[in-house]
């Protein structure tokens, strides 16, 4: 497996983490959702719109989030995205599970010790 499917693979998996704890610090509409994470990461989560578009739909159908359309400036509106508190209490869990993940990872995948 090649790094670059390694990440990709990491990040399909954790889309929607990432998308709720964003929406989580505040309403964002799906392009800024793009600009955020990758700002965020510091350039390390780039997410493309056949990605993102997809998952707001999976969250909003499982009432993880909810959109509203508003008006950003006169006459222009975009769809912002809240996470419901549905959303906040499977944001909490996936937290909690991640960083069980990660210690487990770190116990198996980390270095060889002597």
């Amino acid at each position: 497996m090649t790094l670059t499917r390694y990440l990709t693979q990491l990040l399909k998996g954790n889309t929607d983490v990432l998308i709720l704890s964003l929406l989580e610090r505040e309403a964002m509409y799906g392009h800024q959702l793009m600009d955020e994470l990758e700002l965020a990461s510091s350039g390390f989560f780039k997410i493309s719109e056949g990605t993102l578009y997809p998952a707001l739909h999976r969250l909003t159908r499982n009432g993880l989030i909810c959109g509203k359309w508003a008006e950003i400036a006169p006459g222009k509106e975009r769809k912002l995205y809240t996470v419901t508190p549905k959303g906040e209490q499977e944001l909490a869990a996936c937290r909690s599970t991640w960083g069980d993940f990660a210690t487990a990872m770190g116990l198996v995948a980390g270095p060889a010790t002597t």
